[in-house]
Parts: structure tokens; C-alpha cells; sequence
């Protein structure tokens, strides 16, 4: 039985009558999906019958890139209304490390701020303290003071980096509701969100009803490292199992009913100056790293978002609003690798556990007779710090004989020096074309980048345990770095472009598509030609 979410939410919505569209439009809808591969989107293009297919039926890049090399959620989130990689946005990774912050926890979260007293990393003060770029739902407040910046998101980061400093309303799942970083009155309508969610969450979920096609994807394949086997899951949930609940497409479901409830009660698109609304949906990431991407739990997940993403369009064009939808990823992801080698990936493994940078700080600095921990890090790839309390001279020995360590070691394709990676230029043209370095050069922030960049080999998955996640993303290749970009509006015909974009682009294109200016080099993004409606400058 699908699941009823809009059904549930119904009673929030008034309806009116469906009107013509007028341009240029009066809302944007830019919708990232967490973990929403170009792999995944050609795979299940021919499936898609309802939101996502409407969607695909526009201006499609298919070969669109998150072109930096750290491939998370916050850096990818910061780059799709930003115009820019995350060396401008200084949105380097999810957690970087900073050694002058006065706590113990010297781990930084990208959407924090580590000044308010008594916080951590991970018990934090959600803020868009980090990010040094303007989004373009605040250009656009800039530009017409009656525009409103609003998001509705499964998860603070995706928010707070789609909407910036300058926002109206900003609204993401905290656990058991839709919580808000901003001292400013509530809409009513996220209290009854709220209510619906915490019905649905308080209420087992029966496994879903799967499809032929989902069938085919059924295949249980044992994990290592202590997790469970997956493959078969229908996600059924007990009640009150919050990482269920996630793992589900009744989270986006909830997501993009605050997103049309909030549509309504603020009025959105209805009013002289243009507004945003951005939608970041979390589940396929949340399904991805506990199942992978190829099993029949992904299949279900998609299949039920294109459905919820089609109810959510029937609201917009109930309204009678002129909108337009552009839909993206913030990177994206990989298959676990047991299923992966049963699919003639030979080289599909996981991480070595001596790669970590916890255990390769110990076994070297107990090598080279020093104290402390010697490196700081996130895991066992990305960026790499030395402690800043060992002499120059230790230092230097410490630095040194790691380069050394990962560069020997078996599953390491690269090692990159914060030297060389600042000398290098930022990279321009095809992001297909991009050296390893480039991409990494792409995410270094001076001051916020580690002291050298480790890029693991090809289809190593960087998680050992799998007892928490089996697997994720975040690496310098192209199953990470390559993602749909889709642009749709309602009656204007589309085409597929094979030629790459890059997420960055998306700035440039709406603001063209509204006519707002914007400071070509202010941003690294290019307004897109081949999408309807703009007015791109030409290059």
C-alpha cells in the first residue's frame, strides 16, 4: 500500500483554480535530493511516472557535476544557490578542524557556531555563520525587498547553506520535529506539520508494497564489518524508530508537505517580486547509507519520491501559481561493495583501518618517539591536520613520514600537500577534464583546510564498521562528483543536453530566468543557454 502522506496533509491546502502561466516566474522551487546520483537518475529515468518525471520532461542535464572533490552534503548544498565551489563559499567538508577553537571538541560543524558557550560539534548552535557567499534567495531580497527566502528541509546544514544569512523562513527535521535557527514567529502551519509527523513517527510502519520492477533488485548480499545483510529491505519500521523513520519515504513526504503548507500560508509566488523556495529531501541519502544504492530498499525509496514530489507539483498547479522547478543533488553515491564485487567490480573493497587518521597518528608518532596524537582528522580521506602543539621541527618530521605512510599504502591514489594545493589555479572548463588535484584545489579554503589532502583509489569505500552505515560518499570520483540537473516549468518543452554542467551554474541561470543581475566574477557558475526562459550574457 503507497504511502498517503499528502493525504494526510490535505486538510492545510485550500484549493483554487489552475491558471495560465506568466513569465518570468513568480516562484522558484529548487529541489536537491541527498544522495541523488546521475547513476541513479539515468537508472530509474524510464520508471519515473508522476513528480520526477514531469521534472525530467524539461531542460535535463544528466552529465551535471558537484566538480570539487569533497563530495558531501554540506559542500554540495553550499554550491547550488551560491554559484560558487566551496574555495569561495569556505564550506570545505560536513566537519573540518580548527585548533584555535577554545573547546576540547576542536571538530568543527560546517552549519554551527563553536562561540556559544557549552556547544560541540555534535550538540550544536545551528548558524550560517561559515558560509561567505550570498545564496540567491538573497540576491534576490537584495534586489526586491518584498522577495522571500524560504526552505524546508530533512536536514540544517541543506538548509541553512540553500538559504544563507538573509531568510524568512527556514524549517528542517531536528529528530522528532521541524525546528528553525531564526527568532522569528512561527508559520501555524509547521505546528500541524509537525503534529502529522509525529503521528506518522509514533505509528509502525508495514513493509511497502513493492513493484516488478523493485522485485528484480531483490537480492539479500551479506555486508562485512558487522552489519546486516541488505538488499530485501521493504522499510518497515516499529514505532518510534527515528532512523527508520529517515530511512523512508515518508520523511520526504513530510519535507514536502511543510514545504506546500508554507507555499500557502505565506502566500509564496503571489505577490509583485519573485520568491524561493528551497526543498532538500534527505531520505534517498539516509537510504543510501544504510542500504546502498542497488538493492530493492533504493528502488522502493525512488519510486515512492517521484509519487510524493508528483503530489507536490498537483498542489502548485492547483494554486495557480507560475513556477518553476529546478531539481539537483548535493553529490553522489556509491553501491556497498559486497554487491558491487557480485557485479564485476573487482576492485570494490573497504577501507584499510590503519588508513583512519586516529590510528595512523598513533602508529607514526609512536614510530617517530613523539607525544599526543600527531594528526587530526575526520576519517581516513580528505583533509589531514598536524597538531599544532608539536615544535616546527617535530612537525616537520610528522608531516613528512605521513605523506610518506599514505602514499605507500596500497589504497591511496593521491596525497596533496596544502602547499601544492594553494599554487594550483582554480580549475576552469569541462569539470569531466579536471585533474585530481584540480578538484581538490575546487574545496581548499585557506585557514580551514587541512595541512594535506588524502584521496583514496577508486570503489574503496571508506567505512570499515558497517554496524552504523554501510555506505556513503564524499570521494574525488566521478560516481560522487556527477549529478542530474533538471530544469522545468509547467507547459514549456524540454531536452536532454549530454554535455556536462556543473551545480554551480544554477545561480547564474535562474537569476537570468528572472532578471536579476549578477556580478559574473562574484561567482565561478555560468547561466545555462539551453534552458528556456533565460537570457544568458554570452562567454
Amino acid at each position: 500500500m503507497r504511502l498517503k502522506l499528502f493525504a494526510a496533509a490535505a486538510a492545510l491546502f485550500a484549493s483554487a483554480s489552475l491558471a495560465q502561466p506568466a513569465r518570468p516566474p513568480k516562484l522558484l522551487v529548487v529541489i536537491s535530493v541527498d544522495q541523488f546520483s546521475a547513476n541513479l537518475f539515468d537508472e530509474y529515468r524510464p520508471q519515473f511516472t508522476a513528480g520526477l518525471a514531469r521534472i525530467a520532461s524539461g531542460t535535463v542535464f544528466r552529465n551535471g557535476y558537484q566538480s570539487h572533490a569533497a563530495t558531501e552534503t554540506c559542500p554540495g548544498h553550499s554550491t547550488i544557490l551560491t554559484g560558487s565551489h566551496p574555495a569561495r563559499t569556505g564550506i570545505i567538508a560536513n566537519n573540518w578542524i580548527d585548533q584555535s577553537v577554545g573547546r576540547s571538541d576542536k571538530s568543527v560543524y560546517c552549519a554551527e557556531d563553536e562561540t556559544q558557550p557549552g556547544t560541540s560539534s555534535t550538540a550544536y548552535k545551528v548558524s550560517p555563520k561559515h558560509l561567505l557567499v550570498p545564496t540567491l534567495g538573497e540576491l534576490m531580497k537584495a534586489r526586491w525587498p518584498g522577495s522571500r527566502n524560504v526552505a524546508a528541509s530533512g536536514k540544517d546544514r541543506a538548509a541553512v547553506m540553500m538559504t544563507g544569512h538573509n531568510v524568512d523562513q527556514r524549517w528542517y527535521w531536528t529528530g522528532k520535529q521541524y525546528s528553525t535557527d531564526l527568532n522569528v514567529a512561527p508559520p501555524a502551519v509547521v505546528a500541524k506539520v509537525n503534529a502529522l509527523a509525529a503521528q506518522g513517527l509514533a505509528t509502525a510502519r508495514e513493509p511497502l508494497e513493492t513493484t516488478p520492477f523493485c522485485q528484480t533488485k531483490a537480492r539479500a548480499v551479506p555486508v562485512t564489518g558487522g552489519g546486516k545483510p541488505v538488499g530485501t529491505g521493504r522499510l518497515a519500521r516499529a514505532a518510534n524508530d527515528q532512523t527508520a523513520f529517515r530511512q523512508s519515504p515518508e520523511f520526504d513526504g513530510n519535507t514536502l508537505a511543510l514545504a506546500a503548507a508554507l507555499v500557502d500560508e505565506m502566500q509564496l509566488g503571489r505577490r509583485a517580486d519573485p520568491d524561493l523556495l528551497a526543498i532538500s529531501l534527505s531520505a534517498t541519502d539516509y537510504v543510501g547509507h544504510g542500504f546502498g544504492t542497488e538493492g530493492e530498499e533504493m528502488c522502493l525509496q525512488l519510486t515512492e519520491l517521484d509519487r510524493e514530489i508528483g503530489d507536490f507539483l498537483k498542489v502548485l498547479d492547483s494554486r495557480g501559481i507560475d513556477y518553476a522547478v529546478t531539481l539537483t543533488a548535493d553529490h553522489g553515491g556509491k553501491d556497498v561493495p559486497e554487491r558491487e564485487r557480485l557485479a564485476g567490480v573487482a576492485d570494490a573493497a573497504r577501507v584499510d583501518p590503519a588508513l583512519n587518521v586516529s590510528n595512523m597518528g598513533k602508529a607514526l608518532m609512536a614510530r617517530l618517539g613523539l607525544p599526543g596524537p600527531g594528526l587530526l582528522g575526520e576519517g581516513s580521506f580528505g583533509d589531514m591536520y598536524i597538531d599544532k602543539r608539536l615544535r616546527a621541527g617535530e612537525h616537520d618530521r610528522l608531516l613528512k613520514a605521513a605523506l610518506a605512510a599514505y602514499r605507500a599504502h596500497p589504497q591511496v591514489e593521491a596525497v596533496f600537500t596544502a602547499r601544492q594545493i594553494a599554487a594550483t589555479p582554480m580549475p576552469q572548463g569541462d569539470p569531466v577534464k579536471w585533474t585530481l588535484l584540480q578538484r581538490v584545489r575546487a574545496s581548499y579554503h585557506a585557514g580551514r583546510s587541512g595541512d594535506f589532502y588524502v584521496a583514496l583509489k577508486r570503489d574503496i569505500t571508506p567505512i570499515a564498521d558497517t554496524s552504523r552505515a554501510v555506505a556513503t560518499h564524499g570521494s574525488v570520483w566521478d560516481y560522487d562528483r556527477r549529478v542530474p540537473i533538471l530544469f522545468w516549468r509547467p507547459g514549456v518543452a524540454g531536452t536532454t543536453v549530454e554535455r556536462s554542467a556543473e551545480t554551480t551554474d544554477i545561480l547564474p541561470t535562474l537569476a537570468s530566468m528572472i532578471g536579476l543581475p549578477v556580478q559574473a566574477s562574484s561567482i565561478d557558475g555560468h547561466c545555462l543557454a539551453d534552458v528556456p526562459g533565460t537570457t544568458c550574457p554570452r562567454r
